[in-house]
């Protein structure tokens, strides 16, 4: 299953090339305002490329395939929320940030609530942002490793150093320019992977249409009002929910707002993002489709493949011309290593650093505050992913959490974007109310020890769904009863 050698190199030449690209721009970071903000000159073209490579991971890349190829096209319905949240970002959010003017996403939060929801605010995304790092590199080195021959520590480590390193030197020019390069890269790679399963599959085109409505693969869910299964309205309700808070509180999103030479640029970069995300994700899920018409008809090429996720790599091992594989291959690195990196560590320096241990920082100790803590979070996001190698189980722990993190995070957010009466204690009240019946809805499925009718009967979608709207519930109705009191 290893992959020849000219595709090693094709590989080798890519990942080379993004380093050396992203090194680039190291002359024009040497101040803060370059190093986060690019001197607010950046084009909407290319901030809205390199958001939509944020949008793709080695998750989606590689396990949406294997789910349209196991089941059908229903996780593909979260994409179709995307627009929708685009739309309240560009009439809402970005404006908002841009009229702010400040870097850190969750600096408006102690204006408006006090310290403790921005530092809270912070510390979640930090989390989950080092859960996300470690979850998408260590999920590339399970794919990639047995294509390239290498072990799955060595990939997390290659991975690993070379996000930290280009961001480290360039900065966010250099993840935004490198974000273009690899967004145009994983859009080729999965294009190239359609083009041999139309001209592979006995039949072509037709006959993966006919085979996918056959087997109902293009069903996208159930149109029931059910809360407990992936429902279409319960998966679209989840990824209205998830891309309201990549656009509205995600500190690597609204950072590329701030950097946008103006409004209009920063708004064009939203709809750009969001609207390449959609197709590109009807891509990968037709690949699954393909895959299972391609091997449905030519069983014996899938040798001992068993699991769908496989199936994938597998293929790309197989069956593309020599030099188009390690494209691919590349495309899976480079939906992998967008770096949220220089994020955590503007929010390291503006929200930890220079609002606790010295608010009166200069350049040069700004700049090293930068410089290590991108350093030190591309270490512990690199940890994280080589611990999930000794416990997969991790993987489902580290999700749980996020979840809950950034259900916190978003429903505090509406909060005090909605009302305008809501105060520190009915926010407070809010978020704790949410986040214990976000670890309630997390984890009592799993308790043994609790009776069935005390777990959560609803679907583990609607857990961020549920615990937003209890945030933004409950601190609307405690500010108005304090409010009349």
């Amino acid at each position: 299953m290893k992959l020849p050698a000219a595709d090693i190199t094709v590989l080798l030449i890519y990942l080379v090339g993004v380093v050396g690209f992203g090194c680039w721009f190291v002359r024009r970071s040497r101040d803060t305002e370059g190093f986060m903000v690019a001197g607010r000159s950046l084009p909407g073209w290319a901030l809205g490329l390199s958001m939509f490579g944020s949008y793709i991971s080695s998750i989606s890349f590689l396990a949406n395939p294997g789910k349209s190829y196991g089941s059908n096209w229903n996780p593909f319905v979260f994409s179709l929320a995307t627009p929708i949240a685009a739309a309240v970002a560009v009439k809402w959010f970005v404006p908002f940030y841009r009229r702010t003017g400040e870097v850190s996403a969750y600096e408006h939060l102690e204006h408006r609530f006090g310290g403790w929801a921005r530092t809270y605010a912070v510390v979640c995304f930090l989390l989950t942002q080092m859960a996300r790092m470690g979850t998408v590199v260590y999920l590339l080195a399970l794919a990639v490793a047995p294509l390239v021959g290498w072990d799955v520590k060595i990939v997390i480590l290659v991975a690993g150093t070379l996000m930290t390193t280009y961001t480290v030197l360039g900065g966010i020019r250099a993840v935004v320019w490198t974000g273009v390069l690899q967004s145009l890269v994983l859009v080729a790679g999965p294009l190239v992977c359609v083009a041999a399963l139309l001209l592979k599959t006995p039949g072509g085109l037709l006959q993966i249409l006919d085979v996918g409505w056959a087997e109902h693969k293009f069903s996208l869910g159930s149109l029931g009002p059910s809360l407990t299964q992936p429902t279409f309205w319960v998966v679209l309700v989840y990824g209205l929910v998830i891309n309201l808070g990549n656009f509205g509180i995600d500190q690597s999103y609204v950072q590329r707002y701030i950097t946008a030479r103006n409004d209009r640029e920063a708004a064009k970069s939203v709809w750009l993002a969001a609207l390449l995300y959609v197709p590109t994700a009807a891509v990968f899920f037709f690949i699954g489709t393909s895959l299972f018409a391609f091997y449905g008809a030519r069983p014996e090429l899938l040798g001992s493949v068993t699991q769908p996720d496989q199936v994938f790599p597998h293929f790309i091992a197989t069956q593309l011309p020599m030099g188009l594989a390690g494209l691919v291959v590349a495309a899976i690195f480079a939906a992998s290593m967008d770096s949220n990196l220089n994020s955590m560590a503007t929010l390291t320096l503006c929200d930890i650093y220079k609002r606790y241990i010295r608010p009166g920082a200069g350049e040069r100790e700004a700049m090293r505050v930068l410089h290590v803590s991108t350093l030190l979070w591309g270490l512990l996001g690199t940890g994280v992913a080589l611990a999930m190698i000794r416990a997969e189980s991790a993987l489902d722990v580290w999700w749980e959490m996020a979840g809950i993190f950034s259900g916190g995070m978003l429903g505090l957010f509406l909060l005090g974007l909605i009302s305008r009466r809501a105060n520190s204690p009915a926010a407070l009240t809010g978020v704790t109310v949410g986040i214990l019946l976000i670890v309630w809805m997390s984890l009592s499925p799993h308790w043994d020890w609790l009776p069935e009718p005390l777990r959560s009967p609803l679907h583990s979608f609607m857990t961020i769904v549920v615990g937003t709207l209890s945030i933004l519930l409950v601190g609307l109705a405690v500010s108005r009863l304090t409010s009349r009191a």
